[in-house]
């Protein structure tokens, strides 16, 4: 939880008393206890002196004690040239607290002063892996709301009675004195001498800055995000007080709005590149100091904030090299998660950094040639289309085979609804909201395992009724109801959805590379796939009339089964991708278009998936074999 008034106060009492350092959990240099401190008379000073009078003296004889804390914090920092710098600014701080200076000078001259000490003791102030307040809900919910209450007003159960009271962090005024570092420190530091206990033991740094930025939307709008756009470090450590100094009031709520979801900047291949490469060396740097559930984040956001921003325009290129980058930096990853020594992490970092390198001087050479744009374009369609069109076309010629008209309006509703769901995600992601690259290869991950599971199930249902007289059955008992049609039409949705949100993203990497001139070939070779894809679905339509009714439904039951088992692969993939899965490589052979991987975790999805067609295609055939014998 956080404190209102004595946000800061308190964890100078052990100071005062100990004259020690040792328990914080930041550095024993007092730099992040200097910032600490800086960031409360920032905050709170112009409540105590209003008009160049003391409106709450004993507030204002703590500004002063703490003031003589912050002089002796400074003195004792490590040589710096601009010690002497940091030890006047808070000698003329002092002096303007002293003459009851104008409230509004004296925070701008704290938080002047708090930006000077982070830039001369170089004090990281911009979380590694971009936050989200998704995250941060519900850990803000399991340790802040019992004191802060679930909407933040200070309100809890467990903070009645308590003295100071739980912050009110829905109080504008003050969350604007605060930065995000302000509020992510306090958390890692805690308040001593109060009932606000340090987390860092609890909390990584990650999931500190997601609490963060949870509680900065407490006083933000988000439909007021659109406008000036502000770069990570300024949103972590600015406050919008600052901001409004020098910005109108709407630019001013764009802050608040971005630093409470903060946005994915817009970086270039090779700045993509570099942030990857810096992540993994930082990560490998906090694997050295024992935190290895901190280093196994980094290296997960290396990937999804980085490298696989670059993985489209690289596929264009070099398919072979991405494919081997990207088993370098699993690799790495998977070390870590491991707990493997801190010489096997060097060594796999250093393969991946070789990788990167490589995937570097391929992204640097600028625009593609119209025959590769052409290509990519195509094959990108082709790819990624190839197994909703195969969907899509078994199950038309399957109900047009056996009259289910209304049944085939339903799929048409379906795909059709999943073309507007994957234009709308990707609008919400491109314009409205940040998707990050987790929650994106979480929503892949989730529909192909989805998807699967519903394919399985529909090519068994399909072979049950294989003979004419079950289907005739089946005609009067149950498709002519809506449940039939909703289960075809759910699963045409997400076998289109699936596909269609990533190949838009593809599709837009494509035509930044190929650039105004590779325009047109772009569109050539996505008309191509187009042609090729639609006349695939033209044979299997066409080809199934002619095919006895038994053949028909094996075929049909036999293709949806086989793509429930390249959709396993492909989901257990995308989440190994989100992190939430581990990797195991083996081996054997790669063919992403099957979704085989030569990994022991989506092999075994596929493996799950091929007992689940033998035991329930057992299941059939033993059931077939007592009717029979039941007739005979």
């Amino acid at each position: 939880m956080l404190r209102n008034r004595f946000l800061l106060s308190w964890l100078l009492v052990p100071l005062l008393a100990l004259c020690s350092l040792s328990v914080m959990a930041e550095p024993a240099d007092g730099t992040a206890q200097a910032l600490h401190l800086l960031g409360y008379i920032g905050a709170d000073y112009p409540a105590t002196v209003n008009a160049g009078q003391v409106i709450d003296a004993d507030e204002y004889r703590e500004q002063l004690e703490f003031l003589g804390v912050l002089q002796g914090l400074i003195v004792a920092l490590p040589a710096n040239a601009g010690r002497g710098e940091l030890e006047q600014g808070v000698a003329q701080l002092r002096s303007a607290v002293e003459q009851h200076g104008d409230g509004v000078a004296v925070t701008r001259q704290a938080r002047q002063l708090a930006a000077r000490l982070a830039e001369l003791y170089q004090i990281r102030q911009i979380p590694a892996i971009t936050p989200d307040p998704a995250r941060g809900a519900p850990l803000y919910a399991q340790q802040c709301a019992v004191c802060h209450g679930d909407l933040g007003a200070g309100d809890g159960p467990a903070g009645l009675g308590l003295e100071p009271p739980p912050a009110n962090l829905r109080d504008a005024a003050r969350m604007d004195k605060l930065s995000l570092y302000d509020l992510f420190s306090t958390l890692g530091l805690g308040v001593e001498g109060t009932d606000m206990p340090s987390f860092a033991d609890q909390l990584d740094e990650r999931q500190r800055w997601d609490i963060a930025t949870y509680v900065a939307s407490f006083t933000a709008q988000p439909d007021q995000a659109a406008g000036s756009t502000f770069g990570l470090a300024e949103l972590a450590s600015k406050t919008p007080e600052e901001v409004a100094s020098n910005h109108d009031a709407k630019a001013v709520a764009a802050f608040r709005a971005q630093r409470a979801q903060p946005p994915q900047e817009q970086r270039g291949p090779q700045e993509l590149i570099g942030y990857t490469r810096s992540t993994l060396e930082q990560s490998l740097q906090t694997y050295r100091t024992g935190d290895h559930e901190q280093a196994y984040d980094l290296s997960v956001a290396a990937y999804l904030e980085g490298f696989e921003l670059v993985e489209s325009a690289l596929d264009n290129l070099d398919a072979a090299q991405r494919k081997t980058t990207e088993k370098a930096l699993m690799a790495y990853r998977q070390l870590l998660q491991d707990g493997a020594s801190v010489a096997e992490a060097e060594q796999a970092l250093e393969v991946a950094k070789v990788e990167l390198g490589k995937a570097a001087e391929l992204l640097a050479g600028g625009a593609m040639n119209a025959s590769l744009s052409f290509f990519s374009s195509l094959l990108i369609l082709l790819r990624e289309g190839l197994e909703a069109i195969l969907v899509l076309a078994a199950i038309l010629a399957y109900l047009r085979n056996t009259g289910q008209q209304q049944a085939v309006r339903s799929v048409h509703v379906g795909w059709g609804l999943a073309l507007l769901a994957g234009v709308g995600t990707w609008a919400l992601a491109a314009y409205v909201i940040d998707v990050s690259g987790a929650q994106r290869e979480l929503l892949e991950g989730a529909t192909a395992l989805f998807a699967s599971v519903v394919l399985l199930w529909v090519g068994v249902w399909m072979h049950d009724r294989r003979h004419a007289a079950a289907w005739q059955d089946y005609i009067k008992s149950s498709l002519i109801g809506g449940g039939g049609r909703f289960g075809f039409a759910v699963l045409a949705f997400f076998s289109v959805y699936r596909e269609l949100f990533e190949v838009i993203l593809f599709y837009e990497t494509l035509w930044l590379q190929a650039g105004p001139a590779g325009h047109d070939m772009v569109l050539a070779g996505a008309a191509a796939a187009l042609v090729l894809l639609l006349g695939l679905a033209w044979v299997i339509l066409r080809g199934s009339r002619k095919l006895p009714l038994a053949t028909f439904f094996t075929a049909n039951a036999v293709l949806l089964c086989v793509l429930s088992v390249v959709f396993a692969g492909h989901g257990v993939a995308a989440l190994q991708e989100a992190g939430v899965l581990g990797t195991r490589p083996v081996a054997f052979f790669d063919f992403d278009w099957l979704g085989i991987h030569a990994d022991a975790y989506t092999l075994s999805a596929q493996a799950l998936a091929l007992l689940g067609i033998a035991v329930l295609y057992g299941r059939s055939w033993l059931g077939e074999r007592r009717r029979a014998q039941a007739s005979a």
